[in-house]
């Protein structure tokens, strides 16, 4: 695809993260591969499918109520590859591993930047870079949790 029919693709990404998750199956490809592991400090650096990004997304919703993701530059894109910098802002409703019972209520802003592979018009693979730091101090926790 061309850069510019790549660039149309952030669009629904920005608003699957918005917890559209009808969009899934129209932009991302069945053997998508996400390298990014969950903020929570659970699980692998790796996510599978679309399912699997289906229940990241969800996840973040979970912990995050009101989340919205809104774009601060780009789209940046070539003829494989689409990059944008985002900015996320929601309201804790609690189940971060470590975070107090106190910052239930925080609001929270953190940014990152996200670059994915598109392969025959659909996103078939992701590099997550968020801040992910700034969003758990604003939990009350100094540093991420690690795997158990």
């Amino acid at each position: 695809m061309s850069a510019q029919e790549n660039a149309a693709l952030v669009e629904p990404w920005k608003e699957l993260w918005n917890n559209d998750l009808s969009l899934t199956e129209k932009i991302i490809a069945p053997d998508f591969v996400a390298h990014a592991a969950p903020i929570t400090g659970s699980g692998g650096d790796e996510i599978h499918g679309r399912e699997g990004l289906n229940q990241w997304v969800a996840g973040i919703h979970t912990l995050l109520s009101d989340l919205t993701f809104s774009i601060q530059v780009g789209p940046i894109a070539t003829d494989e590859y689409l990059v944008v910098r985002w900015q996320a802002r929601g309201t804790y409703r609690g189940g971060f591993p470590g975070a107090p019972e106190e910052a239930i209520g925080n609001e929270v802003a953190f940014t990152g930047t996200d670059t994915l592979r598109v392969a025959d018009g659909l996103l078939a693979e992701y590099w997550a870079n968020a801040d992910s730091l700034l969003l758990v101090q604003q939990l009350g926790l100094r540093e991420l949790p690690t795997a158990a």
